[in-house]
């Protein structure tokens, strides 16, 4: 009896593998576990990354046919590794394999004849490279005429001192007294309360790692807007409000006017945006 039973056991058929485990099989399937654990929804990932859900929920599928090509596609699985804290490289390698899958029937494709009008396309570049060249000549010299017609005007209204007429003995005194009257007007009434220019300030930042830094002035202008190596730092000079983004933030110091910046309450996904005073 025992043997029988034994033998039926060894008879059944395999249990089917639960979805947690088939899903375990793809990279890409990390991604739902691992935010179900941190307690974050599709909505929370989105928001903070700045993607729409189904952009997530594609990443989370491995269905790169829903979203941009190329280079976007590894930014958006690269920064929702990063959020997760996860190691990238496997999807990256995945992601890489369906790429060449991919591409490879493009590659396959062979043009049987050259491409038509290349004669035609290259004469017309070259007639729009001479009309180009005629256009500038032509700018250059109305530029020079009216350069030279100014500069004839301007020689033609000069007349020396030695031979202007003298003026009436009336007019030298009413003009003379002019400059003394509006003297005494501007002395007698002074400016009320004349606005002060705002002074410069100063802010100084460190890398310690690389990081992209923008800051606007309180005109708008930019004072900085690159890629800083790590190890480098910068000194930037100008009118506050300032305006400032910094990526990579937990590896960048900042102070300013001397005095140390805590970047971390303004960091949202290693980005720091604020505005200094």
């Amino acid at each position: 009896m025992s043997g029988e039973q034994a033998t039926d056991r060894n008879s059944e058929p395999d249990a089917p593998m639960p979805d947690d485990l088939r899903a375990a099989e793809s990279p890409f399937a990390q991604f739902a576990r691992q935010r179900q654990v941190l307690g974050l929804s599709v909505e929370d990932v989105a928001q903070q990354l700045k993607l729409a859900p189904r952009q997530i929920e594609a990443l989370e599928a491995g269905d790169f046919a829903r979203l941009p090509p190329g280079t976007f596609a590894r930014g958006m699985l690269r920064n929702y590794a990063r959020l997760l804290r996860l190691d990238a490289a496997p999807m990256l390698a995945a992601l890489g394999e369906r790429s060449s899958a991919t591409a490879m029937p493009e590659q396959a494709v062979v043009l049987p004849d050259p491409v038509p009008f290349a004669d035609g396309a290259r004469r017309l570049n070259l007639a729009y490279l001479l009309i180009s060249v005629g256009v500038l000549i032509a700018v250059g010299v109305l530029a020079f005429e009216w350069m030279r017609d100014n500069g004839r005007a301007a020689k033609l209204e000069f007349v020396p001192a030695a031979q202007t007429p003298p003026a009436p003995q009336t007019m030298v005194s009413s003009i003379a007294a002019t400059p003394v009257i509006a003297a005494a007007e501007t002395e007698a009434q002074p400016s009320p309360n004349p606005t002060p220019a705002r002074a410069q300030r100063r802010i100084n930042l460190s890398f310690g790692r690389e990081s992209w830094v923008e800051i606007t002035d309180r005109a708008g202008r930019r004072l900085i807007s690159q890629l800083n190596p790590a190890g480098s730092e910068q000194a930037i000079e100008g009118v506050p409000p300032f305006e400032v983004v910094i990526g990579n933030a937990q590896h960048v110091t900042l102070t300013y006017e001397d005095r140390p910046i805590d970047l971390m309450p303004h960091v949202k996904v290693e980005v720091a945006r604020f505005t200094l005073e």
